[in-house]
């Protein structure tokens, strides 16, 4: 499974992480290599190229020589002369998050066969002049990355399987961008949850155009979406013919209802006919918080925010076609 290093007092070859080697003896020596690989033969599918018991392997001599993360197996893969073939990322992490999330049972992300990954960008203030740090749109220095979170409810966290690095003076919008980035997160997921309306992508109106969202919904790849919108005066101006008998309370995931949240729909309302077909707009209202600026939206006393959602749960239907 591991070459066989000899090591010499007069050689010339040099190799990095050389005190690993007494890992790989002891691996090779006890039998664990064997054993192991035995033991998870039936995680190995027809023909894949890495055994899953080196694989794991792998990951743990990686978490020896320092590593907290998956991708720090790149250590191993810098020296084949040492470790052997190592799996690339996409293969390491997709398999070992598939068999967690197995192991997790009804705590898994996709325990009811459905999982939604939130992308969303962050600012990364950086202090002294770095490889692609510049102004932001915040009047600070620093980087712009995109970064992609498997949601685990309110009772987890964000679980993160993506991230996008970009220059601080990236736009928050770049359709391109946030294309990149859900194509790096649906890499990290198990296969039958990389297309189809059981994986949802939730963004913020970053994420609201037409080339992102006709990407999501291209045939063969039909992916759920819930983003949120710029309100155009449009949009403004539907939402605020909406009768008052139309606003319902809103819920969150777990069904309590949110005091002083409502929702409405006005999908018939302004054109969609340049979006995808079978797009649902949902507006919501709110009670200002404290401070709040309300800005163009003062004629209705609330703040007011418009989500595009297609295919969630029972408050939208699929895109047809």
């Amino acid at each position: 499974m591991y070459p066989r290093v000899r090591i010499e007092g007069g050689g010339n070859g040099v190799v990095s992480q050389a005190g690993s080697v007494l890992l790989v003896e002891t691996v090779s020596r006890s039998g664990l290599d064997g054993a192991i690989s035995a033991a998870l033969a039936p995680w190995r599918k027809p023909r894949t190229v890495h055994d899953p018991g080196k694989v794991l392997l792998d990951v743990a001599l990686g978490v020896a020589l320092g590593g907290d993360c998956l991708a720090d197996v790149a250590m191993l893969r810098a020296e084949p002369d040492v470790f052997g073939p190592v799996a690339s990322d996409p293969t390491v992490s997709p398999e070992v998050r598939t068999r967690v999330w197995e192991l997790a049972g009804a705590s898994s992300p996709a325990a009811d066969g459905h999982v939604t990954v939130d992308i969303d960008r962050v600012l990364v203030l950086a202090h002294a002049e770095k490889q692609d740090a510049t102004a932001t749109w915040k009047k600070t220095f620093g980087h712009h990355p995109l970064v992609a979170f498997v949601d685990h409810g309110q009772a987890g966290s964000g679980e993160p399987v993506a991230a996008l690095l970009r220059p601080g003076n990236a736009g928050s919008n770049t359709a391109a961008d946030h294309i990149t980035t859900t194509q790096l997160a649906l890499a990290q997921l198990p296969k039958h949850l990389r297309r189809g309306r059981q994986t949802l992508i939730r963004t913020d109106s970053a994420g609201g155009t037409h080339t992102f969202l006709d990407w999501l919904s291209k045939p063969g790849r039909r992916l759920s979406y819930s983003v949120g919108m710029t309100i155009t005066d449009a949009l403004h101006e539907a939402a605020l013919k909406i009768p008052k008998k139309a606003w319902t309370p809103a819920y969150d995931t777990g069904g309590t209802e949110r005091p002083g949240v409502w929702v409405a729909e006005i999908t018939d309302m302004p054109d969609l006919t340049t979006w995808p077909r079978g797009m649902r707009l949902i507006v919501r209202k709110e009670r200002p918080h404290p401070g709040a600026q309300l800005r163009f939206t003062q004629r209705l006393r609330r703040p007011l925010g418009v989500s595009s959602r297609a295919s969630i749960a029972s408050i939208s239907t699929s895109p047809s076609g």
